[in-house]
């Protein structure tokens, strides 16, 4: 889904639930209200994929405003501060500063974001006025590149490891560069192998009768792992999978950790996810019966 500005990603589920007709619906990540893009939706059966799409790799385009901060780090907060300074940094400051946080970095998450401490999401307690530190953790940068800066406005492309919020990177940006920086406005446009270029609209949706359209609608689940290596199974080996039974197979080279992969019948079925173990052992992670044309 392309999700619109305003709406939250439990907002994009509820809706397709009641366009689909369908209770069991869920979403591979979400994405705070004020943005838009990528939201990935998995209806019936391929819910059990989503944990691969939450842990995809993102790519992002990001608004942000130098010289101001606020207090949720984004446009819908309060402002908090402005830069006092008689100008703000020059592109190539800001180049420099972010080349620093390519690769691995420490970031701490917005005050009010979705996190859980002790039980009770943060931004529950923000809006209760408590003050809680939301615990540091370890996310991936891959790339940023600047696409453009007309002062204040910035704008980047960021792609990035699961995990990361842009909030704070914008943030960090300005707490490095002395001027302040908030998130403006920000699009995901790559969640994994789902790109916005395939993406629909909540209104294109809702002038199809999706209970009949959906098979011709949705992406197949096995693009959620479109990433995993690929074991085709044979007649008796695919009788013993689909009984929950580990299958002897066998695989070029040596393995000395266990390995996902995607595994399929020989007539094309996508039969679900295995762990390949060091001793050439397919035992199923779990198994996806096929589907046909009109199943969800």
């Amino acid at each position: 889904m392309d999700k619109p500005p305003g709406w939250t990603s439990h907002d994009v589920v509820a809706r397709i639930r009641r366009l689909a007709g369908m209770k069991r619906v869920g979403h591979g990540g979400t994405l705070d209200p004020f943005a838009t893009g990528v939201v990935v939706v998995a209806v019936g059966r391929a819910t059990r994929l989503l944990q691969y799409v939450q842990n995809s790799d993102k790519r992002y385009l990001v608004h942000a405003v130098m010289g101001v901060a606020t207090d949720t780090r984004d446009i819908d907060g309060d402002v908090v501060g402005r830069h006092a300074g008689p100008d703000l940094p020059n592109r190539t400051d800001i180049e420099s500063a972010l080349a620093n946080v390519v690769g691995n970095i420490e970031q701490v998450p917005p005050a009010y974001s979705a996190i859980k401490v002790q039980g009770r999401r943060l931004y529950e307690r923000a809006r209760a006025g408590e003050v809680v530190e939301p615990p540091t953790r370890t996310v991936r940068i891959d790339a940023i590149d600047v696409l453009d800066y007309d002062q204040p406005d910035l704008l980047l492309d960021v792609s990035c490891g699961k995990g990361t919020y842009i909030r704070s990177l914008v943030h960090d940006l300005g707490v490095s560069l002395g001027c302040y920086a908030y998130c403006h406005g920000l699009r995901r446009v790559r969640n994994g192998p789902f790109s916005i270029a395939d993406a629909w609209t909540l209104d294109e949706l809702a002038e199809l009768d999706l209970r009949e359209q959906w098979p011709d609608v949705a992406i197949h689940p096995d693009r959620a792992v479109a990433d995993l290596e690929t074991i085709i199974l044979g007649g008796q080996a695919t009788e013993a999978w689909y009984h929950g039974r580990p299958v002897e197979i066998s695989v070029p080279g040596s393995r000395s950790e266990p390995a996902l992969v995607r595994v399929y019948t020989v007539d094309g079925a996508f039969a679900g996810i295995g762990r390949i173990e060091a001793n050439a052992t397919l035992r199923p992670s779990f198994v996806f019966s096929a589907i046909e044309k009109g199943q969800v």
